[in-house]
């Protein structure tokens, strides 16, 4: 039993080592959009980054428009989504990965292009929003190659927003664990 305890216990350091990364990772870098330019500028130093300034302002964009912010909390762009994106795209192991975020941003500067005669951040906002609602429309069964991008893009945004601690402490409101002095579950004998 003692053993199993020395498990429990380093594997809840583990989860717990994990989540401080994920979160620190994403909320480290600040709560400003000042400190999400100097991130990315840091990034671009240490040569980790992998969109270009125009591709991390798309993404920062889109990412803001899937979680605006709202009178209970702000959202993605204050959450630094965009540029964690960034940083765990450049550590990624697999090129395909990168090569289909950079094929999306491509398809949505074309659809922009298409709806608007415009690239997307010279678009007003309800035509950025008619774009990524034309994105969404299949989102349940995507099909088409910019169904697939929002998926993935909508996927990527939402985890990273919910591991920060905007999202975790503002959003979601979590407080913390709580201890319990009694489990209040029911006995199935």
């Amino acid at each position: 039993m003692a053993a199993n305890a020395d498990l429990d216990l380093s594997r809840r350091e583990l989860i717990k080592l994990g989540a401080a990364a994920t979160v620190g990772a994403s909320i480290g870098i600040g709560e400003s959009l000042d400190a999400q330019s100097s991130a990315s500028a840091g990034a671009s130093a240490a040569g980790r980054a992998f969109f270009t300034p125009g591709e991390l302002a798309l993404v920062d964009e889109l990412s803001e428009l899937i979680i605006p912010t709202d009178d209970h909390s702000p959202g993605a762009r204050a959450a630094n989504v965009a540029a964690f994106i960034d940083a765990r795209l450049a550590e990624a192991w697999e090129e395909q990965e990168r090569t289909d975020w950079r094929e999306g941003l491509r398809t949505i500067e074309q659809l922009s292009h298409e709806a608007t005669g415009k690239p997307f951040m010279q678009s007003s906002a309800d035509e950025r929003l008619a774009i990524l609602t034309r994105m969404a429309q299949n989102e349940g069964k995507p099909q088409k190659p910019e169904e697939i991008f929002f998926a993935r893009l909508k996927s990527r945004v939402v985890q990273t927003y919910y591991t920060s601690e905007i999202g975790i402490k503002q959003e979601m409101e979590y407080k913390g664990n709580s201890y319990l002095t009694e489990f209040v579950g029911f006995d199935v004998s």
